[in-house]
């Protein structure tokens, strides 16, 4: 196969069954791997989607200077996708991105903005926005590609994983579990795939310190939850949310290392908690789905530094003590 493009690999990544990991289970889980997209995450598609949609409709220009405020991942893919279009890119991150995915950014040519100022939860998503319309107040010519609010994000995968999912598995899905940040994954594969199975339920898997669902607190790894609550989210479409935090989702993406070889990062290890906590108490054998979103690589500072692991353990212990376990477990939304 000869493609066109690095482009014309996003896409069509493989399902896997984690038999080994959930040997004991009485669940079927399958994970799709996003993992695979040329450039390592499932935020290749919606990156793809909002440039070569705004160059078809005239949008996006040749001139244009695409402007996005990301905590790696779609900083990655929109500078990746840039690239091969010729446009200029500007990511707008904070301190909390890793040093690789900066320096990724930066290979594919692409200009940093960082903030440094916290917002009022704590965070820098407010900031890292209020960036984002400095530079488009600034700069006629930039478009802001606006990941939290734009319908093309949760399209992108509706028509992406979503039909891919259903043309790959001949039997339809329980659960579908996977993480928010955006939304705009879940809701896209979620809405596809409850046009075929109505009786799907969808479990929204949560950073527990994000505002998405809840109180805000400090939380360390990228990609799930967020400080501000963004425009595409849509709380009654989930059926249950769940909370993770940072030391669970490091031991469960040690844990894929080990049974299944898969090198995953954060959020991964969020969904495979979750689904952990969930198959454990269902009554009734069930198939999962989930999504494993990015490569581990990006992560080595963190989920698989040891020390970092045991700083992160001591604050889950201090939280287990706070929390109700009709908490930790989740609730139904």
């Amino acid at each position: 196969m000869i493609l066109h493009s690095i482009l014309s690999g996003i896409g069509k990544t493989p399902i896997v069954h984690l038999s080994r990991l959930f040997h004991k289970s009485r669940c079927e889980v399958l994970a799709k791997l996003e993992l695979t997209n040329p450039g390592g995450s499932v935020k290749d598609r919606p990156a793809r989607y909002f440039i070569e949609q705004g160059l078809a409709n005239g949008s996006i220009r040749e001139n244009s200077h695409i402007v996005e405020s990301s905590s790696g991942n779609l900083a990655i893919a929109l500078a990746m996708v840039c690239k091969v279009h010729g446009l200029r890119f500007t990511a707008v991150v904070d301190p909390k991105i890793s040093p690789i995915n900066l320096r990724i950014i930066q290979c594919y040519g692409g200009n940093i903005e960082l903030v440094t100022e916290k917002d009022r939860q704590g965070g820098y998503l407010e900031t890292r926005i209020e960036r984002v319309k400095h530079i488009l107040r600034e700069q006629p010519d930039a478009i802001w590609t606006n990941q939290y609010a734009n319908d093309l994000n949760w399209q992108s995968h509706y028509h992406g994983e979503g039909e891919e999912i259903l043309r790959d598995l001949d039997n339809p899905l329980d659960y579908l579990i996977l993480g928010v940040s955006t939304s705009g994954t879940i809701h896209g594969i979620a809405r596809r795939l409850r046009e075929a199975w109505p009786n799907l339920k969808v479990v929204a898997v949560d950073a527990l310190g994000s505002v998405m669902f809840g109180a805000s607190s400090p939380r360390e790894l990228p990609g799930l939850g967020a400080s501000r609550v963004p425009e595409l989210l849509k709380r009654d479409e989930f059926d249950q949310v769940i909370h993770i935090d940072d030391y669970e989702s490091a031991v469960a993406c040690r844990q894929l290392v080990e049974h299944e070889g898969i090198f995953a990062g954060g959020s991964s290890g969020a969904v495979i908690a979750a689904i952990q906590k969930i198959s454990a108490h269902l009554i009734h054998p069930a198939r999962i789905l989930t999504i494993l979103p990015d490569r581990g690589e990006r992560y080595l500072d963190t989920v698989y530094d040891d020390e970092w692991l045991a700083r992160m353990e001591d604050h889950h212990l201090g939280r287990k003590s706070k929390f109700s376990v009709e908490e930790l477990l989740g609730q139904p939304t």
